[in-house]
């Protein structure tokens, strides 16, 4: 890492072009079965966004996630087993509703929620690397690297794909999140050995604690997660740590969150996983002050913090300065070379309405890079 400035990412997805929402949502949904006619389209949009990152100052940019319906369940297009009915993503009873019964949350997005009904393989390796030379032909239109460790891709872990498509055919959830570990190994090693950063997203270390797993005590969610990481761990034995990240969050969407499980209760089981750095929401007003969590903590050898120092679902474009202030208690904790600044999640976590519009969502996007170098300016003078 550079020591001349503290550098700049995001979480994944960022929004897609009106006309490729629609082709992704018909490929989802089996409408559409031409891939010559979408994935030219991918590729070009891919371009097109690659290009505005490092146009605007992100020093590790994605492909945006814009060949995937959403991050977690594009893999029912790349692994068997994945054909029973639809079930609602967001179950409930969610305790913020039962508590404010007149908030209405959004709208979910328009994406296929389908079970898993039998045995769950990789059927498809080709959409992983397709993906891979998408992203490595737009950073080379955009005059970046062919490859390296300044781009990233997302990958779905196998606890949020669990959380999000539950199972009827496997008679526990070891033995699913083993299988979905197995079937998904192929789609982490193609990432990383293209050489990029994985991004492995785990929402389901956090945000289903009040979907999902509602019922359970605080002390049967931080053992369920503790599999999860397990699993997770064993998926991507001997891929290097500096080469992976993930990526913890409590739900990107707009609500109360006040039954979120705080972040002291979980932190631990997260630092569990075999990975370099460690994405997590820090700019939203629920979660924006447990930075001090990490005061007097010790932790793993080379970890860096992703903290996400701009919010992802209120329109709100944060000042560079109050981003400055975000970035710096971080780096005052752990250093500057162990801060990147990032994005409490992403701008299009799936096709359809976001509560951000795309305009608002660069302008977040470029108070992100412009406090990034206030906050170097000052702790790295």
């Amino acid at each position: 890492m550079p020591e001349s400035r503290i550098l700049t990412t995001h979480a994944g997805s960022l929004p897609r072009p009106a006309d490729l929402v629609e082709l992704i949502l018909q490929h989802d949904r089996g409408d559409l079965t031409d891939l010559p006619r979408l994935q030219p389209r991918i590729a070009q949009a891919t371009m097109e966004v690659v290009q505005r990152q490092v146009q605007l100052g992100i020093d590790i940019p994605s492909d945006g996630e814009y060949s995937k319906a959403s991050y977690a369940t594009y893999v029912r297009q790349r692994l068997s087993g994945f054909n029973g009915p639809p079930r609602n993503p967001n179950p409930g009873p969610n305790p913020a509703s039962t508590e404010f019964p007149d908030w209405v949350r959004g709208q979910g997005p328009p994406v296929q929620f389908p079970t898993c009904d039998g045995p769950v393989e990789l059927r498809d390796p080709a959409r992983v690397r397709q993906d891979v030379g998408t992203l490595r032909a737009a950073l080379q239109q955009a005059g970046q690297p062919a490859a390296g460790t300044q781009a990233f891709m997302s990958a779905a872990s196998p606890g949020v794909i669990e959380t999000f498509m539950p199972t009827t055919y496997y008679s526990s959830d070891r033995a699913y999140l083993e299988a979905l570990a197995a079937a998904m190994t192929d789609e982490y090693r193609a990432i990383v050995e293209a050489g990029f950063v994985l991004q492995i997203d785990c929402p389901d270390l956090a945000m289903s604690r009040t979907t999902r797993f509602a019922d359970l005590s605080d002390a049967e969610f931080r053992t369920l997660a503790s599999l999860h990481v397990d699993v997770l761990n064993r998926a991507i034995e001997g891929l290097p740590r500096a080469q992976m990240r993930l990526h913890l969050c409590w739900g990107n969407y707009a609500g109360p969150h006040n039954h979120d499980i705080p972040l002291r209760d979980i932190l631990d089981v997260a630092l569990e996983a075999n990975v370099g750095a460690l994405s997590f929401e820090a700019a939203n007003p629920r979660h924006e002050h447990e930075w001090t969590v990490f005061q007097g903590r010790t932790l793993p050898a080379g970890l860096v913090l992703i903290p996400g120092v701009i919010d992802t679902c209120t329109t709100y474009v944060e000042h560079p300065e109050l981003v400055a202030q975000r970035v710096r208690r971080f780096a005052d904790i752990v250093g500057p070379e162990r801060v990147i600044a990032g994005t409490d999640c992403g701008f299009g976590t799936s096709v359809g309405p976001r509560h951000v519009p795309p305009s608002i969502a660069w302008a977040k996007l470029g108070s992100l890079v412009e406090g990034a170098a206030i906050a170097s300016a000052a702790v790295l003078a």
